[in-house]
This record gives structure tokens, C-alpha cells and sequence, in this order.
């Protein structure tokens, strides 16, 4: 569905994108990680028409992103990170108004309104002003507008960024509802979210692609090792020590007070012999576990450790 090669963008003698290439199949929900100023918007931008590439291809549906921007534009919801809102138009006024930018006939623009109201659960605020709505309204607004003239794709850029808890459960309840007929693409700083609703990540560090693949492989293929949790109540200095002393192990941090990280070799299956060490040591195991990389583990590996071996 979307087919991107060798894509870059320069500002002036400055490169905010370099030779991204990248595929998303129709139906996936894809994450777009990366720290601030990766290229993430300036990508999401150019997939969506705003603005032109400096070098490399695009197509969508097989239409070109240079060439056939109307045709695109049809496939196409966009919420940028800043919701294109007009403050002091009432909701379904201006959901009619988005309708109408994005060519919705006349005569089914009422029902695209409706149903874009029904799917973002604007009912109660329909009639009220937008200017005067809480961030999460605003934001379920935002989606509606991308929504509107019911597009294949939908590409959200920070879609919870500034709301509170709460707002951030039920936009993700959201996307997760519209991810069953649509393909998205989601930018997102809370890793969290991007675990519980995509299912492949594309990973952008200083304007490049780091990794593109599914959050399982990433981890095997990150992760080479083994890696268990132990939590203690007893906190005695020669505790890093003796696990370090013990073979297959490679590296044991202390996240906390009592609490250590212990990385092995694959397949070193250490529970019992680490168990046996705590209790010959009396340190009081509260808690032994296996545990796997999160996609933080992912992120900070692939953004932060591998620009430190490029330096």
C-alpha cells in the first residue's frame, strides 16, 4: 500500500531525512519511533502532500506523491501534531467544512459528518465550540477531521500528546476501535502505546532508518541473551559481585534498592542457581523472574547506543 525508496529531504546544507526506505502492507498499524528532531514529521509530512522531497519515491496505492498529490490526498487522514482546529467554529460546522475541503458530495457530507462524530463519540459536543472543549475533545476533533471523508490510511502524529491520563486511555481506545478498518500510522513518544496497538515499529535515528520490523523479532534479535529479575530484601554490598562471579552471566545492574538486572548467555537457564545463591546468602528473595526487552529497552538501544559508536 505504501512503497517508500531511498527518500531524502534537505533544509538548506542541513539533512533532516536520508535514504528512507520502507514498506506498510493495508491493514497494519504501524508505530514511528524516534527522538526529537529524527526526520518523523518531516517523513509523515511528505507522505501526506504537505511538502515536496528533495530526492527518492513515494506511492501510495500505487498513485506518486509527487506526481498524483490528488489522488493521494483522497486515501489520506491526517492529524498532525498540532490539530488543524479553528477555534471559534462549532464542531460539526467545521466537520462540514473538512468535508467539503476533501471533496465529500454535498449530498453525503451530512452522513460523513455523522458518522465521523459517531466514531470519535462527539455526540455530546457536536453543537458546542471547539475553542471551548477540553484537550481530548479537541484532540477526538482532530481525528474527525481526518476521518471525514472516511480514507484508507490514517497518519496521527502525536495523537496524545498534552492530554491527561484519562484522555490518553480513551484516545488509544480510539485508534485501537479505527485500526480495524483502516491502516495507520502512528508517531507516539509514549512507548507504551505504541506496544499496545501496533504491531510493527519503524524506528528513525538522525534521519535514518534504524530498524524496521515487528516488536517479537526486534527483541530476539536485540536481546541475545537471557535476562532475569531479582528483588531482595537484604541490600549487602558483595551482592553484584558473587552474581557476576557465577557462569553465563554478563552484565547485573542495580535498577533500584534491592532490585538487579541480571543479563546471561542464551539459553544459560540460571533461575535455580541464582535462587540458590540469594538463599545461601540469606538476602531474602522477594521476587525472581525472566524477563524480556520492552520496547524502550529497543528504542534507547537503537537510538542512543548506536549514535554513541558513530561519535
Amino acid at each position: 500500500m505504501i512503497e517508500v525508496e531511498q527518500l531524502s529531504k534537505s533544509y538548506g546544507p542541513r539533512e533532516a531525512i536520508r535514504n528512507l526506505s520502507f514498506q506498510i502492507e493495508k491493514g497494519e498499524v504501524v508505530g514511528f519511533l524516534g527522538p526529537n528532531g529524527a526526520g518523523k514529521s518531516t517523513t509523515m509530512n511528505i507522505l501526506s502532500c504537505i511538502m515536496p522531497a528533495s530526492s527518492g519515491s513515494v506511492k501510495i496505492c500505487g498513485f506518486d506523491v509527487f506526481e498524483q498529490t490528488l489522488e493521494i490526498r483522497k486515501l489520506i487522514g491526517y492529524l498532525p501534531e498540532t490539530p488543524p482546529l479553528y477555534s471559534d467554529m462549532v464542531v460539526s460546522d467545521y466537520l462540514t467544512f473538512a468535508a467539503r475541503l476533501r471533496n465529500v458530495p454535498s449530498g453525503k457530507a451530512q452522513s460523513a459528518v455523522e458518522q465521523a462524530v459517531e466514531k470519535c463519540s462527539l455526540q455530546d459536543v457536536s453543537n458546542r465550540i471547539i475553542g471551548r472543549l477540553s484537550k481530548g475533545y479537541q484532540q477526538r476533533v482532530g481525528i474527525a477531521q481526518a476521518l471525514v471523508h472516511d480514507p484508507d490510511i490514517l497518519i496521527l502524529d502525536e495523537p496524545t500528546i498534552g492530554l491527561d491520563p484519562i484522555q490518553i486511555i480513551e484516545i488509544r481506545k480510539l485508534i485501537q476501535d479505527l485500526a480495524s478498518s483502516h491502516t495507520i500510522i502512528l508517531s507516539s513518544h509514549i512507548l507504551p502505546e505504541i506496544t499496545q496497538i501496533c504491531k510493527r515499529v519503524i524506528i528513525i535515528s538522525d534521519g535514518e532508518i534504524a530498524a524496521v520490523d515487528s516488536l517479537e523479532s526486534l527483541t530476539t534479535r536485540l536481546h541475545k541473551g537471557e535476562r532475569l529479575i531479582l528483588k531482595v530484601r537484604q541490600n549487602d554490598s558483595d551482592i553484584i559481585e558473587k552474581l557476576r562471579a557465577l557462569n553465563q552471566v554478563n552484565t547485573v545492574v542495580e535498577q533500584e534498592t534491592g532490585q538487579f538486572t541480571i543479563d546471561c548467555e542464551p539459553g544459560s537457564n540460571i533461575q535455580e542457581t541464582v535462587a540458590k545463591l540469594a538463599l545461601d546468602n540469606n538476602w531474602g528473595i522477594v521476587e525472581l523472574k525472566q524477563a524480556s526487552m520492552t520496547l524502550e529497552d529497543i528504542f534507547l538501544k537503537l537510538t542512543l547506543e548506536e549514535k554513541e559508536v558513530t561519535q
